[in-house]
């Protein structure tokens, strides 16, 4: 097999920036809060703060999701090597800092002497921290990162002319209802070749005294988390709200099979954010709806890799059996 040339780390960088005028945080804001009920999409929470403290959710004793994935991947990444059957690039969306994907890419270039590494993020920071540790470490690799929302994978990508592997890791559709979740799956299979895979990682459904205490750390390190949107809000938009003045919430919804997590307001209250020239009230108890976090059985995955024209090819789950990484080829 014979090697490519190393390039200098520069030379096998770029980004391009897909949100050249940034998310529509004030839009989104400015709906979410006049909306029955209020919500604000779960994207908003990662900021500098936010991503740090996402960071630090991942290492709680409480929060499985992250150690449950990389122990499958650590274990299995040779063998999904083997099926991937040689991409020529890897499209991994809501990348972040990419510790599980390296795993698989590490295992990749061991078989093959090239590969492109396609990161999708809205953190650019985030995405040139990632791309210089993966560089220094794995010489053959290219990285065309672009900083963008995954949702938009559709506009973002065209098919290439070789294989093309889909990553969509660490149960990150579990934050879209099942239609959106069916709708980006649709999305994804719009930049793959028919035969092309995905990997998707899902979380599974488990009862509830399991689930709430992921959601509900002892060091509140979660509900700094959450309480972080109404502080970007405030340093953002000119919001004036008191987050001493809210609290957070997190329960497993039985009948709709998700975690849900709320801020409540303490008391009754009126808040104004000045850049919105906005002026939301709130009852005492009224909550906004900031996260959901779908839990899926195998069942729920046959169903929505279906509706998203692929077919389950292969299942890897921890020795807890908590989550599961799915390998779905496109149809």
């Amino acid at each position: 097999m014979s090697e490519r040339p190393r390039l200098a780390s520069r030379e096998r960088f770029l980004m391009r920036d897909a949100l050249p005028g940034g998310l529509p945080f004030g839009e989104d804001i400015r709906l979410g809060l006049t909306s029955r009920p209020k919500s604000i999409p779960p994207r908003y929470f990662y900021d500098p703060l936010g991503s740090a403290l996402f960071t630090a959710i991942c290492e709680l004793p409480e929060y499985t999701i992250t150690r449950a994935e990389t122990e499958i991947l650590r274990g299995s990444a040779a063998a999904m090597a083997r099926m991937f059957a040689a991409p020529a690039r890897v499209v991994e969306l809501g990348s972040g800092d990419s510790r599980k994907s390296s795993l698989l890419l590490e295992a990749l270039l061991e078989r093959q002497p090239a590969l492109t590494y396609v990161p999708i993020d809205v953190d650019a920071g985030v995405l040139e921290s990632s791309a210089r540790e993966l560089l220094a470490s794995n010489p053959s690799l290219t990285i065309e990162a672009v900083c963008a929302d995954f949702r938009d994978i559709a506009e973002l990508l065209t098919p290439a002319s070789g294989r093309t592997v889909a990553l969509f890791l660490g149960s990150t559709i579990g934050n879209l209802d099942p239609p959106a979740a069916a709708s980006l799956l649709r999305n994804i299979r719009r930049i793959l070749a028919r035969g092309d895979v995905l990997l998707l990682g899902a979380d599974l459904r488990k009862p509830k005294e399991i689930l709430e205490p992921a959601y509900n750390d002892a060091l509140g390190v979660t509900a700094a988390f959450n309480l972080n949107l109404l502080t970007r809000i405030n340093r953002e938009l000119g919001g004036h709200f008191d987050v001493a003045k809210f609290a957070h919430r997190a329960f497993f919804n039985e009948e709709a099979s998700r975690i849900e997590m709320h801020l409540a307001s303490r008391e009754r209250q009126s808040i104004s954010i000045d850049a919105l020239r906005l002026d939301v009230h709130f009852e005492a108890g009224e909550t906004i709806h900031t996260e959901n976090s779908y839990k899926y059985t195998d069942g729920d995955i046959d169903t929505l890799a279906r509706e998203g024209g692929f077919d389950v090819q292969q299942r890897w789950r921890d020795a807890g059996m908590s989550f599961t990484d799915v390998l779905m080829v496109a149809r």
